[in-house]
């Protein structure tokens, strides 16, 4: 299952983490229907016993707003929520938001 990041500092140190292990960061809004429904796609990915090789982590972005900015800002990638975030080595590798997050997009490109 996921973890979720509340601090920056939490924060920092996934960063850090991804320069041994691919990370991903699910950016998740409690207030849109559009990523609860992200949210199920990527819990449903995560039973079927994802890519080990994987780490994977939930951040609330309106609840740690302070997070959310961050990881945009350090990734270079502008924040879209609900978005997923796939990083190495301090770079992202590939994202994407909306309704592109599904069990089946997760798959073709994680596993």
């Amino acid at each position: 299952m996921w973890k979720e990041i509340t601090t920056v500092q939490e924060w920092e140190q996934l960063l850090e983490q991804s320069a041994n292990k691919q990370t991903i960061i699910f950016k998740h809004s409690t207030a849109c229907p559009v990523s609860a429904s992200a949210l199920e796609e990527y819990e449903n990915y995560l039973a079927k016993l994802p890519n080990p090789n994987v780490d994977y982590y939930l951040v609330k972005v309106i609840e740690s707003r302070p997070v959310s900015n961050q990881i945009a800002e350090d990734l270079g990638v502008k924040h879209a929520s609900p978005q997923i975030i796939l990083f190495k080595d301090k770079q992202s590798i590939w994202n994407t938001s909306h309704w592109s997050i599904t069990t089946k997009h997760m798959t073709a490109v994680l596993d």
